[in-house]
């Protein structure tokens, strides 16, 4: 089964184990997660309150999380939206385990860990997180910004497709929740792994956006139709002139 978020009395929203088809409820606010790419607390303040009901998942990356620390994720919880903390972590089992546990005081939803770093290291997150259930441990696979040649140059020798769904393979055995991967990977993985594990794509853009930085992308209705579990996007939605407007249609390309 794929788990989903539902809104639960009191506003917060929470994970549950319910089956949730690629094609069920596409346009759902709560499969699209808003990534608050930014440093300053005040401008989160304001994405946050501009984009208002129309999003319940924020991530909040290495930037914002430096800048900010725990202040972040007080706030998002106190404006009952839940947290996606993509701290990436890729340490010794010990230290990996630590970090998941602070995370769970904090009230974080979601948190990445590096399927790279082993099975050992995944399973220690995913033994810290057992006291939380409403905490999911997602295994980032390979970002979506290193190209074939990258990861050449690193020393893989396996292809981009085989790598990302072999780290994925190891992911699901440690019984991590779910994965984080490109949407030109999820319908391998969903051909190879099944339905048992979320996906949550970034590298998502507009059919109109700029590609930035990414290399394996595509448009929120592409990832849906792939079986994407969630989608992630940052800057065509954070650095819209209308950051609700810029949500609301991606909401509606993802039902289209």
């Amino acid at each position: 089964m794929i788990e989903k978020v539902v809104e639960q009395p009191g506003g917060y929203l929470n994970m549950t184990h319910a089956k949730l088809n690629p094609s069920d409820q596409a346009a759902h606010p709560s499969r699209l997660i808003v990534a608050l790419d930014v440093s300053s607390f005040e401008e989160m303040k304001v994405i946050v309150e501009t984009i208002g009901e129309n999003v319940g998942i924020y991530k909040i990356g290495h930037q914002l999380f430096t800048a900010q620390g725990p202040k972040a994720l007080v706030y998002l919880k106190e404006q009952k939206k839940a947290v996606f903390l993509d701290a990436k972590l890729h340490e010794i089992p010990n230290s990996v385990a630590a970090a998941v546990k602070e995370a769970a005081i904090h009230g974080v939803k979601m948190i990445t860990v590096h399927a790279s770093g082993g099975k050992k290291m995944m399973q220690a997150a995913v033994e810290a997180a057992k006291p939380f259930p409403d905490l999911h441990i997602l295994a980032l696979t390979v970002v979506t910004g290193l190209s074939d040649q990258d990861l050449r140059e690193i020393g893989f020798t396996l292809s981009h497709e085989a790598l990302v769904v072999h780290l994925a393979k190891l992911a699901k055995e440690s019984g991590c929740h779910g994965v984080i991967a490109s949407p030109k990977e999820v319908q391998l993985i969903r051909e190879q792994l099944g339905n048992d594990l979320l996906v949550v794509t970034p590298g998502v853009r507009p059919a109109d956006a700029a590609q930035d930085d990414q290399y394996r992308i595509a448009t929120p209705k592409q990832a849906i139709q792939n079986g994407a579990s969630y989608i992630v996007v940052g800057r065509p939605i954070v650095k819209a002139n209308n950051p609700a407007e810029a949500a609301k249609a991606i909401l509606a390309e993802m039902s289209g």
